[in-house]
């Protein structure tokens, strides 16, 4: 099988009902406790407005929400599903974080790891100027790529198995760049469901941006914000990461 043969981004779309298996939201416990510090190192207390741009199946979210008022963003109507029904007191809406417009401000945008699947400067670019428009003045994005230029070794190849209300779901993914200059990496996933005692095997293919340190920070303030990094200690391997701050300026 060649890699065009791979259809893309089937999590998203008919393998969307897989994500309640494979991602639980006590997981992300930590990793939200990173945005809400942040979020209320810039906002202070209150109960403040917030506007996530892909929000995926609303994992991190879902621990942000008794902190902060929030509405959400995702192109895919499956993903938005598991997030209403994991976060019901969300606005949920479909759309590209590229272009999407709600016609109202908020207090912070955040981009947890939908940020991966910009694939240029350009795409980056766009999606900085919806946050723009989407935040007050002094008001805050913050996201995190998974990987940087910097942090990422080809191949990336991970596993994880999870088992829930009798499916049992093994994954493995395989990431690669087709060259040290690439921005582009591919990864093909693999999902074994074992349920009812039958087991099927599906293929998956994800194409994400990779991009240096250096140009999310010119990319930042080239769009109007004021860069900064704050540590992000969240991965199994230990990879130097952050999450991306800007303050509307």
């Amino acid at each position: 099988m060649n890699l065009d043969d791979i259809p893309r981004n089937r999590l998203y779309g008919d393998l969307a009902w897989l994500w309640p298996y494979l991602s639980f939201p006590e997981d992300y416990a930590e990793e939200a406790s990173h945005w809400r510090d942040a979020l209320r190192d810039k906002l202070g207390d209150g109960r403040h407005h917030i506007l996530e741009l892909g929000v995926g199946g609303g994992n991190n979210l879902s621990h942000l929400t008794c902190d902060f008022d929030a509405t959400a963003v995702d192109l895919s109507q499956g993903m938005l599903a598991h997030s209403s029904r994991l976060n019901p007191s969300v606005d949920h809406h479909v759309g590209d974080m590229r272009s999407v417009r709600l016609g109202r401000t908020f207090d912070a945008v955040i981009i947890h790891d939908a940020i991966d699947y910009l694939l240029s400067e350009e795409d980056i670019r766009k999606t900085l100027q919806t946050a723009s428009v989407h935040l007050k003045t002094g008001g805050i994005l913050v996201t995190a790529p998974d990987y940087f230029v910097e942090t990422f070794h080809s191949p990336d190849v991970s596993m994880q198995t999870k088992s829930r209300d009798g499916i049992e779901l093994a994954f493995t993914q395989y990431g690669y760049r087709s060259s040290e200059d690439s921005p582009i990496v591919e990864n093909i996933m693999t999902y074994f469901i074992l349920r009812d005692g039958k087991l099927t095997v599906e293929l998956d293919r994800h194409t994400t941006g990779l991009f240096s340190l250096m140009a999310w920070q010119r990319l930042f303030e080239d769009g109007g914000f004021a860069f900064e990094t704050h540590e992000y200690p969240v991965h199994d391997d230990k990879r130097q990461a952050y999450l991306l701050v800007g303050i509307k300026e």
